[in-house]
């Protein structure tokens, strides 16, 4: 470990990230990985750096909450982004989050989305055939973030010609879970939830009124509930409509994006996949290890525990950082390598434990079909000109990326 190294761990702080951190954050983890895996930060938060630690966090429900209500309230105040983040499954303990996360499961069986497969599959060639009309593309907006704001508008059956907003709202509300947001972003996503609620309120009127079919229209799925009479309340299905969007939106767009990224910064590895098509699976695996699409998750202590010796009272926030663990020598053979034939590759981007991701497999198949599809359609395609980056440090994407095809 050299000094500059141990500069970056000791004066790492998540509410003052530098351009070089955005540009590429992987340095700094690995040097807090092996300086301060278990780092206090300026603000009494810890941030956590190593595979086994984050695995002990994600599965010890007891003593970490996923409840944001107290870490919220002062970022959000009395406003519809603090009752949208502090409704949604993902941001909750049992047993409300076993109830909403059972009904949403209900509605994402291995069978309901084999069932998804020839859309998707229309869709993708859809796409393709459009970009080969164009030549010169945009990887993002033309193929990227266009394929999850269908596949999620077709699972919540949302008429096609209402899904033009879809996007920038959930841009807007996920970009207000940043670490440290400013007055306008904070408006903006406000504005988007208030808008989307709207929008949904409609929506499940209509719904009720001519539902749909259960098996394959997750809103009619919600709306019903289970057989034996478990609901959700209003606001539960309205702020679960809006994350079932936001869950799959962005981190798909950055899963196909930061793939196909990957692999034309990887020349071996694009060619062995394009000889190897049967090996999408375990590359769809290694880029979402290798470049996360969510790099960061967030728990609260509800009482006392010690991780690496260091003692954290209850009522400590902890960061969980997906993007450190899921390059950790300890885990990962050769971990900066990037390998799409890779096994075992258990990585962490989906989580683990019971808040491990509820439309994994949903994902997992856009990003095979997306990713397996544009190669074979496109195997000669190169980046034409820099990769735009987000400018986020919790989802890891691309704004634009501009590319040729032939």
């Amino acid at each position: 470990m050299n000094l500059d190294a141990r500069e970056l761990a000791a004066t790492f702080d998540l509410e003052k990230l530098t351009p070089e951190f955005y540009a590429d954050p992987y340095p700094t983890y690995r040097a807090l990985r092996e300086t301060e895996p278990v780092k206090r930060l300026p603000n009494g938060s810890y941030f956590l750096t190593r595979y086994d630690d984050l695995v002990a966090a994600y599965k010890n429900t007891k003593a970490f909450s996923s409840d944001k209500k107290k870490e919220f309230s002062p970022k959000y105040g009395n406003s519809l982004l603090y009752e949208h983040h502090t409704t949604s499954l993902v941001f909750n303990d049992p047993p409300a989050h076993t109830r909403v996360r059972r009904l949403i499961m209900g509605a994402l069986s291995p069978r309901a989305i084999a069932g998804m497969e020839p859309d998707l599959i229309r869709l993708v060639d859809r796409l393709l055939d459009a970009i080969a009309a164009k030549g010169k593309v945009d990887l993002i907006d033309d193929f990227a973030a266009a394929i999850p704001i269908e596949v999620i508008g077709n699972l919540l059956d949302v008429p096609e010609g209402e899904r033009e907003p879809l996007r920038d709202w959930s841009l807007a509300i996920l970009g207000a879970l940043e670490p440290v947001i400013g007055p306008d972003a904070f408006a903006r996503g406000n504005k988007a939830v208030e808008d989307f609620l709207s929008y949904l309120e409609g929506l499940v009127a209509r719904r009720r009124s001519k539902p749909g079919n259960p098996d394959r229209d997750v809103l009619t799925r919600l709306i019903q509930g289970e057989d034996n009479g478990e609901r959700l309340t209003e606001k539960e299905l309205l702020h679960n409509c809006i994350f079932l969007l936001n869950a799959g939106h962005e981190t798909t767009t950055n899963l196909i994006g930061n793939g196909l990224v990957a692999l034309s910064n990887h020349a071996s590895e694009k060619r062995r996949l394009i000889e190897n098509p049967a090996l999408i699976k375990t590359a769809v695996e290694e880029m979402l290890r290798f470049e996360s699409s969510n790099q960061l998750g967030n728990r609260m202590t509800v009482e006392p525990f010690e991780l690496g010796g260091i003692a954290m009272p209850p009522g400590t926030p902890v960061t969980l950082c997906i993007g450190a663990a899921n390059r950790d020598p300890a885990q990962f053979a050769d971990p900066e390598r990037f390998d799409i034939g890779r096994t075992p590759n258990r990585h962490l981007a989906f989580g683990t434990g019971a808040h491990q991701c509820a439309g994994m497999a949903l994902a997992r198949l856009e990003g095979a079909i997306a990713i397996s599809h544009f190669l074979a359609r496109f195997p000669d395609y190169a980046l034409d000109g820099a990769p735009v980056r987000g400018g986020r440090v919790r989802f890891r994407g691309y704004l634009s990326v501009p590319c040729t095809v032939s």
